[in-house]
């Protein structure tokens, strides 16, 4: 995969763009077919700063790290950009249709003769003799069942904004947590939930 490298302010040493190289592979994978991807390291006062765009065919992510150094910067922004990645994948997975039932195959209807009454055969020497009736069976086919996954529960906080922020505030701060719901006050102390649904959209969710 093609990768470019930008670095503003800082040095990139040859390790660190392997290390880069090696996480968007990873996120290629799981993408399928992927144009190109560009990486930015930047440093703002005391803090280093890995930003990460991956285009693939009919996906683009974007991602960012911030730490105190370009590894761990770099290493949060892989692993926001796998989480997409991963996110991505499960709702095409989802959007695909269900195999259709089979068709049930039953066999032609049969005219059964009259109870006790067996047709009349002749064989070579003249003879009459009593033939056995064979009757079909109907055969049935019954869709697999789906296995039920049970839910796994966790609990967390990070969902919870601590400070006030406007709508357009809390949007990016989900963005750049990578998390799909956040619940938020604004300046007015109204509770907000911000949720991501399944078809990508932001949807935005007033607590009365």
């Amino acid at each position: 995969m093609e990768v470019e490298f930008t670095a503003r302010n800082v040095t990139v040493p040859k390790a660190l763009r392997a290390q880069a190289a090696e996480g968007l592979e990873r996120v290629a994978r799981i993408l399928g077919k992927t144009a190109r991807a560009s990486v930015t390291f930047r440093a703002q006062r005391h803090l280093q700063i890995a930003e990460l765009t991956v285009k693939a065919r009919t996906q683009s992510i974007e991602a960012a790290g911030k730490a105190d150094s370009l590894e761990a910067a770099l290493r949060i922004a892989i692993q926001h950009a796998e989480n997409q990645a991963l996110r991505y994948r499960d709702r095409q997975f989802e959007r695909k249709r269900l195999p259709k039932m089979e068709k049930v195959v039953t066999a032609p209807p049969v005219a059964h003769p009259k109870r006790g009454a067996q047709p009349d055969v002749t064989s070579d020497n003249g003879k009459l003799t009593r033939a056995k009736v064979k009757a079909a069976i109907a055969v049935h086919s019954f869709p697999v069942s789906t296995a039920v996954v049970e839910p796994h529960i966790l609990s967390s906080g990070a969902a919870v904004a601590m400070k006030p922020m406007s709508i357009e505030e809390a949007v990016k701060d989900a963005e750049f947590r990578d998390r799909d719901l956040l619940i938020f006050r604004n300046r007015s102390g109204d509770l907000f939930v911000l949720h991501r649904r399944r078809d990508g959209q932001m949807e935005l969710v007033e607590v009365p």
